[in-house]
């Protein structure tokens, strides 16, 4: 394999900053892309860089290539979400929220802790989260870009510190490095060294904590003080020119407003949630019992749970599921409700509810263009080995003290550039294993650097726009891609900052997770409060923001609340 040296990183960066500057994420893909093939094929000829791009977007040996499952879960999910609002269901939930959920801050709290429930995938969470909470924070007016900023700052976090296939990945990426070193005898066992690694996941705990701190408080600062500002006064939860990726007013039309019923809302989800849950359960399942089977060892649920505990079963059936698959069959059977619904109720005819189904794979075709493209730079970053440049370039320089903060540093890079928290995962987590070991007297090390891991590679998720979550996040939140990275960053960069803290306390001082850890949410709070302060004051608001119908102009106040003026 050819090693690229510096340039690996340069198609990544220059995708990332072109997007990030421009605002429009699908031709600074492509441009990075192209940069890629470039120098992997050292050729300016269009047919031979194209013929590289299209077999990275295919997936040859050597690339992640393109996840078919994926694509197809989030055209359904537009079906789905298309037919529930023809069939009124949007106008039920604004109702039944108006009633209920009366402030922005219950909103958020409640976005926030069903972000925390849906703790078993991320792609699961933002899809369901988004797509649930999007109406009812319209109604509040909580703008797009704070809704996909709650969704995906919960979303992969919880998915690294309960029972989800993110654990499961971790877990069989330290068991085999142990094997690898010759060291699983006496080693901690892979489930130990992960439950250790717990308190050392410190972005991803903070990161929830930060969440909490916005919402609870009301206050905001950068980019998000303005698009909170914004939304609140005008009503507009998207600015003016952005570019949602899921756009279900003005792709849609207007809904069916005869009977508005809740039921026409929930029961979609609900049937997706369920479905999804016991397809992932059931293929885990069969996995599990297929490779019980082969190592010889006990196939029976309860004689598994006695030799190796309940969690570590429950963990390694629910990390065998087949998430994509359970998606598919959950967002499949979502559509298939909606439309029994609509039927049954004389809503529309057969023939309504088929063009409705199309016309959600019409409003996703934006944010599946955008995924293939971030894959695909992902794929680029592989063949150009960046992760490995990154890693061997940080190596010289570690120390025990500074291991935690340069193990984050890493990881945190390699995500940013390659976008993918799992990829960065799969190359980091065996060195930051292996440096561990060799810089401890023992195992004491390795649960810091598998918890620096996790950390650095969800910050780097969530500060690039070519994230598959952050995609997502922004897709089911219907925001602009570029205006959610654009607004998370300063929250994100604010958490990393007091994680570094957090790492050099311990690092230097001996401080343990069990007193860094409510100092940096002390932190949080007061770096909260003074950016805040700082910012309203040096664009003329208030901090603390008044309450949304405060802020009505007359004319504002008039607006009815079906009117596509409040979507922005």
């Amino acid at each position: 394999m050819a090693t690229y040296g510096a340039l690996s990183v340069l198609p990544p960066l220059l995708a990332i900053g072109l997007a990030i500057v421009t605002r429009r994420p699908m031709l600074s893909l492509f441009l990075g892309i192209w940069s890629g093939a470039v120098i992997v094929t050292e050729s300016l000829g269009v047919a031979q860089t194209f013929e590289w791009i299209i077999s990275a977007i295919i997936g040859p040996e050597d690339t992640p290539g393109l996840n078919a499952e994926i694509l197809l879960f989030t055209l359904l999910l537009g079906s789905g979400v298309a037919l529930i609002w023809r069939l009124g269901g949007a106008i039920a939930v604004r109702r039944w929220a108006t009633e209920r959920l009366e402030t922005q801050r219950t909103v958020g709290l409640t976005t926030w802790i069903l972000g925390l429930v849906m703790f078993f995938d991320d792609y699961a969470n933002t899809a369901i989260v988004g797509s649930t909470m999007r109406e009812i924070s319209d109604e509040l007016r909580v703008s797009r870009e704070k809704l996909a900023y709650i969704v995906d700052s919960t979303a992969a976090p919880v998915a690294t510190l309960g029972i989800s296939s993110w654990v499961a990945f971790q877990l069989t990426l330290i068991g085999t490095k142990y094997e690898d070193m010759g060291v699983e005898d006496e080693a901690p066992t892979a489930f130990a060294t992960f439950v250790g690694s717990i308190p050392y996941n410190t972005y991803a705990l903070l990161a929830i904590v930060m969440v909490g701190i916005v919402v609870f408080t009301g206050r905001d600062y950068g980019e998000m003080l303005d698009a909170e500002h914004r939304s609140r006064t005008t009503g507009a939860v998207n600015r003016e020119g952005a570019q949602p990726l899921q756009k279900v007013e003005e792709d849609l039309g207007e809904p069916i407003d005869d009977r508005p019923m809740l039921r026409t809302f929930f029961a979609p989800v609900v049937v997706l949630i369920a479905v999804t849950l016991a397809g992932a359960f059931w293929t885990g399942y069969q996995s599990w019992l297929s490779s019980q089977a082969e190592a010889g060892a006990p196939t029976a649920f309860g004689a598994a749970a006695n030799d190796a505990g309940l969690t570590q079963v429950l963990i390694d059936i629910v990390g065998a599921g087949d998430f994509a698959t359970a998606l598919t069959w959950g967002s499949f059977a979502m559509v298939v409700t909606a439309i029994t619904i609509g039927l049954a109720y004389g809503l529309f005819d057969i023939g309504d509810g088929v063009d409705t189904v199309i016309d959600g794979f019409g409003i996703m075709l934006t944010a599946v263009t955008i995924l293939v493209l971030a894959w695909t730079i992902s794929s680029v970053a592989e063949t150009l080995g960046t992760g490995e440049f990154v890693a061997s370039v940080a190596e010289p320089y570690i120390t025990a003290e500074l291991l935690p903060v340069l193990i984050l540093l890493v990881a945190a890079f390699v995500a940013f550039t390659m976008g993918s928290s799992w990829a960065t995962m799969g190359l980091v987590t065996p060195i930051a294993i292996q440096v561990a070991y060799e810089f401890g007297t023992g195992f004491e090390l390795v649960p810091v650097a598998v918890g620096a891991v996790f950390s650095g590679a969800i910050f780097g998720d969530h500060a690039s726009p070519i994230s598959d979550t952050t995609v997502l996040s922004a897709t089911f939140s219907g925001a602009d891609l570029i205006d959610h990275v654009r607004t998370q960053l300063p929250y994100a960069l604010t958490v990393f900052f007091v994680v570094v803290g957090c790492y050099l306390l311990n690092g230097y001082l001996g401080v343990p997770p069990i007193v860094f850890l409510p100092l940096g949410a002390v932190a949080l709070v007061g770096l909260v409060v003074g950016l805040s302060k700082f910012d309203a004051g040096r664009k003329g608001l208030e901090p603390v923001p008044t309450s949304p119908a405060a802020d009505l102009t007359e004319r504002d106040a008039e607006v009815d609340a079906d009117s596509p003026e409040r979507s922005g």
